[in-house]
């Protein structure tokens, strides 16, 4: 068994990982964990098992931005198919209710999944990793409990309809693209988009394609980008803690002077705009995130040096 390293013998970063179908996220955490043999490694915004794509990890101190990457709006491809319910809304879930999609139109479909635009106060599905009294949703319904859970905010930005296709005469399936809010559940949206339609609806393939600033496109199997890291100390996947800093936040570039003050938990002067900034020392390293309050900048997250 390989010994577990100190985390500071690897560098900070992040990892775009393209997550396989039958994954949970907290299985690509330990997958991560086993290449690097360290035990700092966490992830922003989980995926279901049954969904590919973009899964964005923090190794080492990086793991204290994921907390800012999770709020990220997200863009992703889907399939819904109608005309079958299901208990999970997707196609791991027992079918509760089957009706024909025979005289379901195209342009039915396009008004349903068009008023799921917007600002829309979304019920998720029982079958999710929302708490209700201190225990996750999808257990209380595994144990045979009635879940009944509250709406919550969520914007969907657009869902852009690619085909329609039947593969029974019974059944339609739309392939989407949806762009919205963390928080937002696609597959809601197939259940409520089927629900006005008359025929409900589940989906059967759900890909993550981007997160932020990052996409799908830099992305590499866990193995890779964790072996490229724990080998070389950066490759494809990986995003030195700095460069992905750069790519979510406005930067400050610090004095040396400033960035020995930030590096202590200090405070340095303002510069009037808003939001937290990344705060960069002359050699490039992350010293810290930092946020103006009045007229002095405050450290609201540090970096240590590596």
């Amino acid at each position: 068994m390989t010994p577990k390293r100190a985390d500071a013998a690897v560098p900070p970063s992040l990892l775009l990982v393209d997550k396989p179908g039958g994954m949970t996220s907290h299985d690509v955490v330990a997958r991560a964990r086993r290449v690097l043999s360290v035990r700092r490694v966490g992830h922003a915004g989980t995926l279901d098992p049954m969904a590919t794509g973009l899964l964005v990890l923090g190794v080492g101190s990086a793991t204290r931005l994921l907390g800012h990457l999770a709020g990220s709006d997200k863009t992703y491809d889907a399939t819904i198919r109608l005309g079958l319910r299901t208990v999970t809304d997707d196609r791991e879930g027992e079918v509760t209710a089957t009706a024909s999609t025979a005289g379901v139109t195209e342009e039915a479909v396009r008004a349903a999944l068009a008023a799921q635009v917007g600002a829309l106060q979304q019920v998720p599905s029982s079958v999710s990793a929302v708490k209700v009294d201190g225990r996750r949703s999808y257990d209380r319904v595994r144990a045979g409990e009635e879940v009944e859970l509250a709406p919550r905010s969520v914007t969907v930005h657009r869902i852009d309809v690619h085909r329609l296709s039947r593969p029974t005469a019974d059944l339609l399936d739309v392939e989407v693209t949806v762009a919205c809010s963390t928080g937002t559940y696609v597959r809601a949206i197939a259940r409520d988009a089927g629900a006005a339609l008359g025929v409900g609806g589940h989906l059967t393939a759900l890909r993550r394609t981007s997160s932020g600033p990052f996409s799908t496109e830099r992305a590499r199997p866990v193995e890779e980008a964790a072996g490229a890291l724990a080998e070389q100390g950066s490759g494809p996947g990986v995003l030195a803690l700095a460069d992905a800093a750069r790519l979510v936040f406005p930067v400050r570039e610090l004095t040396a002077a400033e960035a020995v003050a930030v590096g202590h938990g200090q405070r340095v002067p303002a510069t009037g705009a808003p939001g937290l900034h990344a705060a960069i020392a002359p050699q490039g390293r992350l010293v810290a995130l930092v946020e103006d309050a009045g007229q002095v900048a405050k450290v609201a997250v540090g970096f240590p040096p590596a």
